[in-house]
């Protein structure tokens, strides 16, 4: 109804217009207070002048030390992968002072472990963790055992050498820089996160977890590698031990040493000249598990009266030559050994399956102190591109790199009671890394300077130099190539006095009672020929 003095409705309606807007606005949702859903927040904003434990800012990187340290891993890891690519060629071709009287391998072994360990600490840099940095310590307490084991042993510590030492050396200091700067990251990390969250943050996200558990598998595997090392250093420790007969002799400008042995008194003729020595060469394992026994059954009955065996370089006793190393170096070492024991002719070489190679090499080298050959089975200059297959080249390569884990040698010592007679000459000594860097070395140049070493050798040798031959019945009569090259060897010289195949005989004719019978008899034949 309209007032009379058209205010009080006028009023009236203004107030009911204000109480409709303020239940319109009622009745619309606050901002604030809308339902929650996946978009909102669980917490409210800070206020307080921190930042959120997952913003990218706070990282341990901001600080100085922490980029300094992870710069520094850096350098290592390029002088560590520069002396790995160093010690690689060095197996093939040995630098200038570089020579290790051992198989190489060893400090190899180390330098890849070191390499591999900056990596994963370079990998996972900003994610320390209690299980990187015990495993690192535990490796770095391994290195320092070996690092202990190898300068404290003597015949180890020559056979490193100095690149060997400074190769366990550096990883022992890489290992404990590793432990180092994981130590260094994990307080940055806490330093930052105090800094700009408020405090330490103890969660980690799904990738960091992941980070940690792979960082963690890796360095297990380091551990059990490093664990392999060191008990493989202790047996060649233990294996340092055994005593060689003779002795060994510094030969090529004093690089490396050559085990030479002689049995025996020398004796003289009715004429009053000297009965020739048998200089024995043995063929693919040492002479000490192989024709040791025969021979010096030959010596106890009487057929000969004197000889000697040396081991060639990488085998037994000897230490390995610098690379590349050929049929003929071996001969020249051969001699200087000889020489510095006092040492002279005549000889009556005694060689077998590849050993052939080197002592007809040897021949053509002496000959006037040269009085006979004897070549049981031996292997023809035709057929050294079978020692000489790239195939067979990488194969030793890789038996080579993985040798000092030891796993077969540890396996054998363990439980197959192998002794260190074995390790050393016997069954086991072609798991050595010695024993297959010597064979890496007659692999790389067998078909190329130990085939021409040994033709020029044919072509030196002396017509008039008694010959006997014998060869193996199984080979010849399974190998029709072998048979043709057998025969071929009967006539390197014109004065063949025998060539037998013995019937039923392995490769090593001497196996067999028939073979061994041949054997004693043909080499007396030849011993006592004018």
């Amino acid at each position: 109804m309209v007032s009379l003095w058209g205010t009080k409705n006028g009023e009236e309606q203004q107030h009911d217009a204000d109480g409709d807007r303020d239940d319109s606005n009622s009745r619309q949702p606050s901002r604030h207070s809308r339902e929650a859903d996946e978009r909102t927040r669980l917490l409210p904003p800070r206020n307080d002048g921190y930042l959120d434990p997952d913003d990218p800012a706070v990282s341990p990187y901001n600080l100085f030390s922490v980029r300094a340290v992870r710069y520094v891993c850096v350098l290592f890891l390029i002088i560590s992968f520069l002396w790995w690519v160093l010690l690689l060629v060095s197996i093939f071709v040995s630098p200038p002072t570089m020579h290790s009287r051992g198989s190489g391998f060893f400090d190899f072994s180390f330098t890849t472990l070191t390499v591999g360990n900056l990596l994963i600490g370079l990998l996972f840099f900003s994610t320390p963790s209690k299980s990187m940095e015990i495993c690192s310590l535990i490796i770095a307490a391994l290195l320092l055992l070996d690092m202990v084991i190898v300068l404290a042993v003597q015949r180890l510590r020559s056979e490193e050498g100095w690149v060997g030492i400074a190769s366990v050396v550096w990883a022992t200091v890489m290992a404990l820089y590793n432990v180092m700067s994981d130590r260094v990251v994990a307080w940055g990390k806490q330093e930052e996160e105090e800094r700009l969250t408020g405090r330490k943050e103890t969660r980690r996200t799904l990738r960091e977890w992941c980070a940690v558990l792979t960082a963690t598998i890796v360095m297990v595997v380091y551990i059990i590698i490093t664990i392999l090392l060191t008990a493989t250093l202790i047996l060649r420790s233990r294996d340092a031990s055994l005593k060689p007969p003779g002795d060994r002799y510094l030969v090529d400008g004093d690089k490396y040493k050559i085990h030479l042995a002689c049995v025996g008194n020398i004796t003289l003729d009715s004429d009053g000249r000297r009965n020739p020595t048998v200089l024995v060469e043995a063929g693919e394992m040492p002479f000490e598990d192989t024709m040791d026994d025969w021979i010096y059954g030959a010596y106890q009955n009487g057929t000969i009266d004197r000889y000697c065996y040396y081991d060639r370089p990488g085998f037994a006793w000897s230490d390995n030559a610098p690379s590349p190393h050929s049929a003929g170096m071996t001969s020249d070492a051969l001699s200087e050994a000889l020489a510095k024991a006092g040492e002279e002719g005549p000889w009556v070489l005694v060689s077998a399956g590849i050993g052939t190679i080197y002592s007809r090499i040897f021949s053509s080298r002496h000959v006037r102190d040269v009085q006979g050959l004897f070549l049981i089975d031996g292997l023809h200059e035709d057929l050294l591109h079978r020692i000489g297959s790239p195939t067979r080249g990488f194969i030793l390569w890789a038996r080579g790199v993985i040798s000092p884990l030891g796993y077969d040698r540890l396996i054998g010592a363990l439980f197959r009671h192998r002794t260190r007679e074995d390790r050393v000459y016997g069954k086991s000594a072609y798991q050595a890394g010695k024993f297959i860097k010597a064979k890496l070395q007659e692999n790389l140049v067998a078909n190329s300077l130990t085939k021409n070493e040994v033709s020029q050798a044919r072509n030196i040798q002396t017509p008039q130099t008694p010959l006997v031959v014998i060869s193996s019945g199984i080979e010849v009569r399974s190998d029709d190539e072998w048979e043709r090259k057998q025969q071929d060897l009967t006539k390197i010289t014109d004065n063949l006095l025998h060539w037998d195949v013995v019937n039923k005989a392995p490769h090593r004719v001497w196996l067999t009672l028939d073979g061994r019978k041949v054997l004693e008899k043909r080499l007396g034949q030849l011993v006592r020929a004018k």
